[in-house]
Parts: C-alpha cells; structure tokens; sequence
C-alpha cells in the first residue's frame, strides 16, 4: 500500500513477468512428471528426493535435511520415501548419532533407478527450459529466482550446484 492506502499496482512488464511465472510454475511441473512418469514410472518429486540422496555424502540425508532440500513438509516427504523404500530405491534408519532423527539412504537399486531415468529427464529439461535462452538468459533467470528465493526461502537460501562447490 502507498501511502494514501492505495496498493502499488504492478506495471505493465511485472504483470507480464508476473503471469509468465505462474503460468511456468503451473505447467512445467506437468510436462517434467509427465515425461518421468512414461520413461521410468516415478513422479516428478520422486526423483528429486533420488537426486538428493545421490547427491548428498554417503548418499544418505536425515529427513528433515531432504524435506527442506526437496521444498517439502515431513509428511509428505514422509510418504513419498516409503512409497520409494517399498520400490527398494530408499532404506529408512534411525540416525545413529541422534537416536531421534531417522535417515534416508539412496540403495544400490535406487541410484540404478535414477541412473536410469537421467537421461530422458535431462533431455526433457533442456527441451522445455535450456534449449529455448541464450546463456545469458540462463544466467539472469538464474539470478533472478535466487533473489526471489532468498526472500520466500524460510533459509533465505537460493540452491545453487553443489557439484563445483568448495
């Protein structure tokens, strides 16, 4: 609101952003869980929780460190995880340094099962995000939702790949 009450409309380039925003957040998700679905039989958001693992030391992670890796509440990472342990994908254990935390690991099948998927997903993605920018697009959009996240991340974090990190 302004100062006489009145709300700080957007401008025409902001609604325009605004809605092309929402309009990604709301199908992109379809067409990644789509393409999932048909090439290895898991859900968009199980195969976050895969690359978390894969990713992470050991390939192992508590639960509470997935659930804010994948933007997820307990219970639903929760039920996803033993949807995967039923797979064999994830093994469930109690954190043997704080009994009261329960870890998640990626098993062998699991990683096989990632393994597996990669490459479609990864075709999918730069289909669909990649192959349409320049690379400077990439990175200003990359920049661009780094400064929104680090002000709706509860971190106040922006990922970033961890694989070039030191």
């Amino acid at each position: 609101m302004t100062g006489q009450g009145e709300p700080r409309w957007l401008d025409q380039a902001e609604m325009t952003a605004w809605l092309r925003l929402i309009a990604v957040a709301e199908r992109l998700p379809g067409v990644l869980d789509s393409q999932l679905r048909r090439g290895s039989g898991l859900t968009h958001f199980e195969y976050q929780v895969l690359a978390m693992l894969s990713d992470a030391p050991e390939r192992t992670l508590r639960m509470t460190s997935l659930s804010l890796q994948t933007n997820a509440t307990l219970p639903r990472l929760s039920h996803v995880v033993k949807r995967l342990e039923d797979r064999g994908f994830v093994q469930r254990s109690v954190a043997p340094e704080d009994k009261r935390a329960i870890n998640a690991a990626l098993t062998d099948v699991g990683f096989e099962a990632l393994a597996a998927a990669a490459p479609g997903h990864l075709a999918t993605v730069r289909e669909h995000v990649f192959d349409p920018l320049s690379d400077a697009q990439v990175l200003a959009l990359s920049e661009a939702l780094g400064a929104i996240l680090t002000r709706v991340d509860p971190m106040g974090d922006a990922p970033t790949d961890r694989r070039f990190s030191s």
